[in-house]
């Protein structure tokens, strides 16, 4: 049994896999990234906080928007691939910190927005987190949360977590919109405007990337093979374990 932590899950799970993620396909590009640049452009001057930056895809669309940016995340290794990442693409405003999402070593309203794309799954107690960042924020700053997201149906839901787990031991949960709604409430903001999008998990490349096991990935496969109908058509599982996630992006702002 594996006596390492869940911060040291995600950190062995991302650090070594760092330039995947900045190179990643799914990550890089997307109408959700494109909504982030065009909401930052909005802010002239903005100082923007990239929680969990991962790959640094939402550092660099904030940067090049006008930005100020700090992209902050648990694993070392993608900090240092951002801050090269960044170097290649001549972002100069980009610096990087290091820590967990649970406490953000940051005074009071010290960000005009907080950006998190494709990384609250991983964290180990979201309330905490959006806490912390409701904390950090600018009493007329802006959040926005981008990320997988699970159906309302209990029946899907199951089948996602259980790939998703499978794939990654660093899983913690995707939430359902329902819940993501609680959550930033309860945190002191406001939800706002939602848009939901569909991206396709080219299977071969999605369990790569995560270096999933050969055992682990059988599981994932077998699952598809003997999921429901309503499982096999709401992810249109593909013949080669393909499949579409759901995303949604959410913008909140402080009560």
């Amino acid at each position: 049994m594996s006596a390492r932590n869940h911060a040291g899950h995600v950190v062995d799970q991302f650090g070594a896999q760092a330039s995947a993620y900045v190179t990643s396909a799914v990550h890089a590009a997307g109408a959700d990234l494109d909504r982030i640049g065009a909401l930052v452009r909005t802010l002239p001057g903005v100082r923007v906080l990239d929680l969990g930056c991962g790959g640094g895809h939402v550092a660099f669309a904030a940067a090049a928007a006008g930005a100020a940016v700090t992209a902050y995340d648990l694993s070392a290794e993608m900090l240092a691939a951002v801050t090269a990442e960044a170097g290649r693409r001549g972002l100069d405003r980009i610096e990087t910190r290091q820590g967990a999402a649970e406490t953000l070593p940051f005074p009071d309203a010290d960000f005009d927005a907080v950006l998190t794309r494709y990384s609250a799954h991983h964290w180990r107690d979201v309330p905490a987190a959006l806490a912390e960042a409701r904390r950090v924020m600018k009493p007329e700053g802006l959040l926005v949360i981008c990320d997988v997201v699970a159906p309302e149906e209990p029946l899907l839901d199951t089948h996602l977590q259980a790939v998703e787990l499978l794939r990654d031991p660093s899983h913690v949960r995707d939430y359902r919109v329902s819940e993501w709604r609680r959550m930033l409430q309860t945190a002191g903001f406001n939800p706002g405007d939602t848009a939901a999008y569909r991206p396709r998990m080219d299977y071969a490349s999605w369990i790569a990337r995560m270096r999933t096991p050969e055992v682990n990935a059988a599981a994932i496969r077998a699952l598809q093979a003997s999921a429901p109908v309503e499982v096999a058509e709401h992810f249109a599982i593909e013949a080669d374990g393909s499949f579409l996630l759901d995303s949604v992006l959410i913008e909140a702002r402080p009560r």
